[in-house]
């Protein structure tokens, strides 16, 4: 887009700013001379972005979003951050953006989302799919699969990633890929409206596998250990987290043990004219 001809009033909000795919999203945007509405919790943690404009909303209150989405036609829905009552969170928020006039809706739902996936938080986002396609604005889906810059966020103290993943294979994408694919659909919404698209990187990779390229990359020592599901439920006891969060996080290895990450696609270059970033290529360079 010529950033001459992009209007000064913001018609494309983004939400989740502050975080990392939002903030990344929000940036490439910007970068390109693109006026935004940045819609955060805490508008004091918004980036500092030529061209943007910020409005503080939680998801889950309706008025709130409602005014910040006045005006707005196309909006990037950042899944928010894991709780029990996101999906109700969820169903608020494109409620608003309904009664706000909101045109389109792009939203960052997660890879084999459905209502058996065997990842749980995988069925809210199939249910929050399911709201949008009722709901009576455009939307696009992007299925994204798990993010290839949290992998070294898997490990413990001792560089161990532990969990009952067995070889299990996933498609790892850079978050910044999914971004730049994000950034690109915000800006012509139109022809996307109605698709899904599966964000993955340009390889399926077991977590073994994966734990070398990271020790390779980063130096620093990585391992994958196979744990029973029994074995990753007492592995995570000691945090205190609640039932659903626990479920949560075993599910995630048992997702990937079922085959259910394992697939790579063309999606991130049919939107961005670029090839997906691989693991090594990731952290091989300064991270986005």
């Amino acid at each position: 887009m010529n950033p001459a001809s992009v209007p000064s009033v913001p018609s494309i909000a983004v939400t989740g700013a502050s975080g990392r795919l939002g903030g990344t999203t929000a940036r490439f945007l910007a970068d390109q001379g693109v006026p935004l509405r940045l819609l955060l919790r805490d508008a004091t943690r918004a980036p500092d972005l030529k061209g943007t404009t910020t409005a503080e909303a939680g998801f889950g209150d309706k008025e709130a979003v409602r005014r910040a989405l006045d005006g707005i036609d196309t909006v990037f829905m950042v899944s928010a951050a894991e709780s029990e009552d996101r999906l109700e969170q969820h169903f608020t928020f494109i409620d608003a953006a309904v009664e706000a006039g909101v045109d389109h809706i792009v939203y960052t739902s997660f890879f084999g989302a459905a209502p058996d996936a065997t990842f749980t938080l995988a069925r809210d986002h199939f249910a929050t799919e399911e709201k949008l396609r009722t709901a009576g604005p455009k939307f696009t889906l992007l299925r994204n699969n798990l993010y290839a810059d949290i992998l070294p966020d898997f490990a413990d103290a001792e560089g161990v990633i532990r969990g009952p993943a067995e070889d299990g294979r996933a498609g790892f994408v850079a978050r910044s890929d999914a971004a730049r694919a994000a950034a690109a659909i915000l800006q012509q919404p139109i022809p996307h409206a109605g698709f899904t698209y599966e964000l993955t990187g340009p390889e399926a990779l077991t977590l073994d596998e994966a734990a070398a390229i990271l020790a390779e990359t980063t130096g620093r020592p990585m391992s994958f250990r196979n744990e029973t599901v029994d074995e990753a439920y007492a592995s995570r006891a000691h945090y205190g987290a609640p039932p659903w969060q626990l479920d949560a996080w075993v599910s995630t290895y048992t997702a990937i043990a079922r085959g259910e990450m394992d697939k790579t696609t063309n999606d991130v270059e049919l939107l961005t004219g670029q090839a997906p970033l691989s693991l090594r290529q990731l952290f091989s360079r300064p991270l986005v």
